[in-house]
């Protein structure tokens, strides 16, 4: 295993984390980070006009539409508020100007949903239109610098305000972009959003599958083993496709409709991370009972801010960076929870998510508001919590053991 490990961490470790450093990328994860508070608070307004209490929805009434109305102007225009993310951090990334960036980048955006009678389409402002807002970002910001880069832009005399010179220099690479887009929409009548859909679907049908899903946890598991941040390195390709899966559930609880997708944003949290990453709520609880008092104040010290989701003192602390024993609950609790979490899900025992509760939500709590108040999701949320602390039970008293002969051997040496 070691040799694994070595081989993972020379070869395959390097080439991710270069992935992940991708100036594109990384434009796309911050962005696509732009839209969290949106979901976040989206979902409080429509746990609020759905609280699952007998007689809610009598007491509520008409002011439930109310309350939903939040969530038609947040989850509404995610697709608008990524484009705006990632054109910002791409434009920042190439140090060129940002806000003429965005506002290329959102009169394209919004040229391209146009719908059949020219008019702005509303309704691809959301997720629908999130992957045709990730493409025109990058492509607007690349044309823009493109024009930049080659002095292809009008440029006023010295005199003239910071502000004013900036407009229009953006005027000329404006011009390029707004007219490419109008183009392609109008006078090709191509459906931008259909085509780029399609391109993108082979990877969105792939992580809404449990294989897909399983690789997705592992190498998020494996790269925190090597004190990589897993989450950051493999959210550049996971975020905006749970984030579109999780629309399109929201989308279909308020319709009225089956919730077609159990890998949804926040899927990863709520069900496979019960005290942060590798479901370390299971080993602070083993510690908690320890013989050893080390591990007992440890398991103390890190049990608060486990609670809210953050693990980082019992990953670096206990620690299970570079650990062989405890590397291995570490990996294999997340991948026992996911399959036992989309068996529940395909099976219809519990139910699927359709808020986004904030990250730093207690464990089964957040599993309580992201599912609507579904019981048996809560259920097997305290279940799974069990099977974490059973599955590094084992491993955390071999750990333990070897804290106790690591001590009689020094105090063995102090003897002599």
């Amino acid at each position: 295993m070691n040799q694994m490990m070595q081989v993972f961490q020379e070869r395959v470790a390097p080439k991710l984390l270069a992935i992940s450093e991708n100036r594109f990328l990384m434009a796309v994860r911050n962005g696509v980070a732009v839209t969290m508070p949106l979901t976040i608070i989206g979902s409080l307004f429509l746990i609020l006009a759905n609280l699952p209490f007998s007689g809610w929805n009598d007491f509520i009434g008409d002011f439930g539409l109310k309350l939903g109305a939040v969530s038609n102007f947040t989850f509404g225009i995610l697709g608008l508020v990524a484009c705006i993310g990632i054109a910002y951090y791409l434009a920042l990334s190439y140090e060129i100007d940002t806000i003429g960036s965005i506002v290329l980048a959102v009169c394209a955006f919004l040229l391209l949903q146009a719908g059949d009678d020219w008019g702005l389409d509303v309704s691809s402002l959301g997720a629908t239109g999130l992957f045709t807002g990730i493409v025109t970002a990058i492509l607007t910001v690349l044309i823009h610098r493109f024009f930049l880069k080659h002095r292809l832009v009008i440029r006023m005399p010295a005199g003239v305000p910071p502000a004013v010179a900036k407009s229009f220099e953006t005027l000329i690479p404006g011009a390029v972009i707004i007219t490419g887009a109008w183009v392609i929409r109008v006078l090709f009548a191509f459906h931008v959003n259909q085509f780029v859909q399609l391109l993108f679907s082979p990877l969105a049908v792939g992580l809404n599958t449990l294989p897909g899903m399983l690789l997705y946890t592992f190498l998020i598991l494996l790269l925190w083993c090597l004190g990589i941040h897993g989450s950051n390195v493999m959210g550049s390709i996971g975020d905006p496709i749970f984030l579109a899966l999780l629309a399109a559930n929201t989308e279909a609880y308020t319709a009225g409709e089956p919730l077609p997708n159990i890998f949804a944003g926040g899927f990863y949290i709520m069900f496979l991370c019960y005290g942060g990453t590798g479901s370390t709520m299971g080993l602070i609880i083993n510690m908690l009972f320890s013989k050893k008092k080390a591990y007992r104040s440890l398991g103390k010290m890190a049990l608060p801010s486990a609670i809210f989701c953050i693990n980082e003192p019992i990953i670096f602390g206990f620690p299970i960076v570079m650990n062989p024993i405890m590397m291995i609950p570490f990996i294999l609790t997340p991948l026992v929870l996911c399959t036992g979490t989309y068996l529940l899900s395909v099976t219809n025992i519990i139910g699927r998510i359709m808020f986004n509760p904030p990250w730093t939500t207690p464990p089964i709590i957040n599993t309580y508001l992201a599912t609507g108040g579904n019981l048996p999701a809560v259920i097997w949320s305290v279940v799974s919590l069990g099977i974490s602390v059973a599955i590094y039970y084992p491993f955390f008293k071999i750990s333990e053991r070897q804290l106790q002969e690591e001590s009689s051997e020094h105090t063995a040496s102090l003897a002599e």
